[in-house]
């Protein structure tokens, strides 16, 4: 039994602080920050909208107030909720977006993959054709991060582990969960994200990995040049 083609709701993790952007000279709050003329907040939505994906919800922590504002005056009509809140790390805003969502499988992305509106859309439809009770990782050859999170994917497409010092793809910061793993309760001592991927796998569950070949995760400078090169890039290439 795979994901179907039912409506799916997703989530938007932007809750972190973007202090490697700000040192940078960055001074909007990071789900702000242009790529290409383009807020990367408004960049993630516009890759939901192009998957069919209507019904979103979003973390931003408390100085990023005025992001709620933004969005609401951008796209007046998205069926989108708010959780305001500054959390202690990128697992905490995980498991919020996952507890505040609709129920269902829930494709989440954090607010700093930079990909094309086709390639999410395509990630999302490649995802579908995974066994229901799958969680399915976006995975990228491209290593544009300053700490990349390895990943072992084998021929049929099931990552075999995520950690490490190297692998064959890095993952790409886009998410889709069931709900049997959204109702997981990580164990004790768990403090990002990473470590909680990690664990999925090594526990057993059914993780897969989808290719989108160029995500770029914007934390610097030098990553939003390199989106805005991408972004300029003819469509096929």
């Amino acid at each position: 039994m795979t994901l179907g083609t039912e409506g799916l709701a997703g989530g938007i993790i932007a809750a972190g602080e973007g202090r490697r952007l700000r040192e940078d000279g960055f001074n909007a709050p990071k789900p702000l920050v242009s790529v290409a003329g383009v807020p990367l907040l408004e960049g993630v939505i516009r890759n939901f909208l192009a998957a069919n994906i209507i019904s979103l919800t979003v973390i931003v922590n408390e100085s990023e107030r005025e992001c709620v504002e933004w969005a609401a005056a951008r796209f007046p009509t998205l069926d989108v909720r708010f959780i305001v809140r500054t959390t202690a790390s990128s697992l905490e805003s995980f498991t919020r977006v996952l507890g505040a969502a609709p129920s269902g499988p829930l494709v989440v992305s954090t607010v700093d993959a930079w990909c094309r509106p086709a390639d999410f859309a395509r990630f999302v439809e490649a995802a579908r054709r995974r066994p229901s009770e799958a969680t399915v990782l976006a995975v990228t050859p491209l290593v544009a991060d300053e700490a990349p999170l390895w990943a072992v994917v084998d021929e049929g497409g099931r990552i075999r582990r995520v950690g490490g010092d190297a692998g064959n793809v890095v993952t790409a910061g886009i998410y889709v969960v069931p709900e049997h793993v959204r109702a997981l309760a990580p164990p004790p001592g768990l403090g990002r994200l990473r470590e909680f991927l990690a664990w999925l796998v090594a526990r057993g569950e059914m993780v897969y990995g989808e290719t989108i070949d160029q995500v770029v995760d914007v934390d610097r400078a030098a990553d939003v040049a390199l989106a805005e090169a991408m972004a300029r890039q003819p469509l096929g290439r």
